[in-house]
């Protein structure tokens, strides 16, 4: 099963900048380190914006769990990447109490 609204999915520029490719920030500096290995540049946000959107639609959800802000979905596996590596990753996303788009939480390597 696909997230609902999927088409509509949002990366805010900033969860990129600063926390997925920000080489300062204390937890999405090891993010970015991962990342950066197949080619994803914050000189180019929007190729990972993409690919994270992508991620959004192609993949199924493997968990669901409500929260006082709205119901996140975990997503899992393949990313298209620059450098075509495409590895297995886990998304993380939210569709917030009175809204109807994803919105992206976190995105991680899997394990």
């Amino acid at each position: 099963m696909k997230i609902p609204n999927n088409n509509q999915s949002f990366v805010a520029d900033n969860k990129i900048t600063d926390y997925l490719l920000s080489e300062i920030h204390d937890i999405g500096k090891h993010k970015a380190d991962f990342f950066k290995r197949f080619g994803f540049d914050v000189a180019d946000i929007n190729i990972f914006k993409g690919s994270l959107i992508q991620h959004s639609i192609d993949r199924d959800i493997e968990k669901t769990k409500g929260s006082d802000f709205g119901i996140k979905y975990e997503l899992k596996c393949e990313i298209k990447t620059p450098d075509d590596r495409n590895p297995c990753i886990v998304t993380v996303w939210i569709v917030e109490n009175g809204k109807e788009e994803p919105k992206l939480v976190t995105a991680y390597p899997a394990k």
